[in-house]
């Protein structure tokens, strides 16, 4: 009796406990109606952006670095030519090998990198190799630099398919022993001049030879552009790893008796893009750009450092700092129905806004120096089921309410997937905030349009503070 007195009394109190905690959308016990703490959800439409043309962008020295030649039915067309510095083999000065040199063959070698975005199945590409009429030095370059370029007859020439993720048979020409035929990663072989070779390298006075900076001097560079085979081709372009690509040349030494084949490399020690937009593009993306005071229904991203878009919150004044205590805000954006086709939105987005100084610098949920942040979860990237993009940004909607930060200008734009921020060694999952050309694709999305149920909106929740 001892025990079934005991579980009465349990059973009492669970079922007390339980009818007390009735209430699951509120915050807090429940009991007092006049002190009870309840969530409100506020979808803040009032929101304003506009499409503008992205920031200059460091294209030399990247990972993966754009060629191509991609004509968007929307966006219209857009280029990017690849200026590479050539080096001596090794980096250092170079001795010709003994004996007399015959040059088999000589082939650019050009490595893909993941990101092709355009038409792979039925465009055919010509990628054209010309000589440079200005050196390409190991500095900075940019997107807008417009390479000296000796456009007479083409150094090399490749008609191809691209095939990005295919990988290539190629014959293995070992120096000393019977030469094998092995299969390599992706790349895109184009046939090279060996007059050029023979001229500049084989039979160059031993000056020209002595040194990297000498031989740079000397030869300039390359120079690499994309045609498409058709007109109405649609193009594409293509990323490359040009840090693991060459220029391999293959030849025969006769010394005496001896008569031996071998390889020789030529790598580059330097590499930028020369990127070229639509001007001006087309009528809609064009009066977008040139309305610097609506908010637009309709706004456009575009990769390669294209266009990016201005977005600001004026509906945040309707909240009283001093009365509610921000939960969650999370900005939702869609792409227009249907504009994926055929060519899908951009896989990820960042968003940054400006200091003082009007530079670029990290929204507060994505910066390491702000203790509040959401670095994991964060976002940008496509939900390809919900077809969204979405942005956890929390702390900065917070420090606007509370006038704590100042919005000297914020943006949403595109960024590659594989550029993040590293803390400490660590990489996190938060996006890059420099202008992007390691992502070539587009979005076109829907703004400030009331009418539409996919219209960008800033879902936040509140706790309102009772006094």
């Amino acid at each position: 009796m001892k025990f079934l007195r005991l579980d009465l009394l349990t059973l009492l109190i669970s079922l007390f406990i339980f009818n007390s905690c009735k209430r699951q959308d509120g915050i807090g016990l429940g009991i007092d109606p006049n002190n009870q703490i309840n969530g409100s959800l506020v979808v803040d439409t009032n929101i304003i952006i506009r499409t503008e043309v992205d920031s200059t962008a460091v294209t030399s020295g990247l990972a993966k670095t754009p060629l191509g030649n991609f004509s968007d039915p929307t966006f219209g067309t857009i280029t990017s030519n690849v200026a590479l510095g050539l080096s001596l083999p090794n980096d250092a000065a170079y001795t010709v090998p003994a004996g007399t040199l015959t040059i088999d063959s000589v082939v650019l070698v050009l490595r893909y990198a993941n990101g092709f975005y355009g038409d792979s199945v039925a465009t055919r590409y010509t990628a054209n190799v010309y000589q440079l009429a200005e050196k390409a030095a190991v500095q900075t370059y940019y997107n807008t630099k417009r390479w000296q370029v000796n456009m007479g007859t083409a150094l090399g020439t490749r008609t191809f398919t691209a095939r990005t993720h295919d990988s290539v048979t190629i014959a293995n020409i070992r120096t000393g022993k019977v030469d094998t035929i092995q299969k390599v990663g992706p790349q895109v072989r184009i046939p090279f001049s060996k007059a050029f070779i023979y001229s500049n390298l084989f039979n160059a006075n031993g000056s020209q030879l002595a040194s990297t900076l000498l031989f740079q001097n000397a030869v300039k560079g390359l120079y690499i552009t994309l045609s498409k085979g058709q007109a109405t081709d649609a193009g594409g372009i293509m990323q490359l790893a040009l840090d693991s690509s060459r220029l391999d040349v293959f030849y025969k030494a006769v010394n005496g008796s001896t008569i031996d084949t071998a390889t020789v490399t030529l790598p580059f020690v330097s590499h930028s893009a020369e990127i070229r937009y639509p001007k001006p593009y087309p009528t809609a993306i064009q009066a977008a750009l040139d309305d610097k005071v609506n908010s637009q229904n309709t706004f456009y991203l575009q990769g390669l450092a294209g266009l990016r878009a201005k977005v600001s919150f004026p509906g945040l004044d309707k909240f009283n700092p001093d009365s509610i205590v921000l939960n969650r805000a999370e900005l939702v954006i869609t792409p227009q129905p249907n504009s994926g086709i055929p060519y899908a939105p951009l896989p990820k987005l960042t968003m940054y806004q400006l200091d003082i100084a009007h530079q670029r610098t990290y929204i507060q949920d994505a910066s390491p120096a702000d203790s509040r942040n959401q670095i994991s979860s964060f976002g940008g990237r496509y939900d390809k089921t919900k077809k969204e993009y979405h942005f956890l940004v929390t702390a900065y909607v917070q420090d606007l309410i509370r006038k704590k930060t100042v919005d000297y200008g914020t943006f949403i734009a595109p960024i590659d997937t594989t550029e993040i921020t590293t803390i400490s060694g660590s990489s996190v999952g938060t996006t890059g905030i420099s202008p992007s050309v390691q992502t070539a694709a587009r979005a076109v999305l829907v703004g400030s349009d009331k009418t539409s149920p996919y219209k960008i909106k800033l879902n936040i929740i509140y706790t309102r503070i009772r006094k």
